[in-house]
């Protein structure tokens, strides 16, 4: 979010950074992102403006650009990083073969998740 208070953005630091520190703030520009895409998408799903929703989806879309272009940086700097992402689907492609498994076993398509009441009451 904007930081045109803070003194200290923009400004040329004494040092540069280390690689853990680049990696970080990658990271922190990467959720940023991730953060702006929501905002946009919030903002267009919010009006029925035919225009702004276009642009705000628009918009929301080049930022889901800029979230791989940072996370492939962050893949080229960290010989690792590809292998904790790859390590973090399998597990999703695991779990989603088991709910797929116990839906056919059940023969429902969705799970009724249990509530505390009705809050239209």
């Amino acid at each position: 979010m904007p930081e045109f208070v803070n003194p200290f953005v923009g400004v040329i630091p004494v040092k540069k950074m280390d690689k853990r520190e680049l990696t970080r703030a990658l990271r922190l520009s990467l959720s940023a992102e991730e953060e702006a895409i929501h905002l946009y998408e919030a903002l267009a799903d919010a009006t029925d403006n035919q225009l702004a929703k276009a642009v705000l989806q628009d918009i929301a879309n080049e930022e889901k650009v800029h979230v791989g272009e940072f996370q492939r940086l962050l893949n080229i700097l960290l010989a690792d990083e590809e292998n904790w992402l790859a390590e973090g689907e399998e597990e999703v492609n695991e779990m989603a073969e088991e709910t797929e498994e116990a839906e056919e076993d059940t023969g429902q398509t969705t799970k009724e998740i249990p509530t505390i009441g009705d809050m239209k009451e």
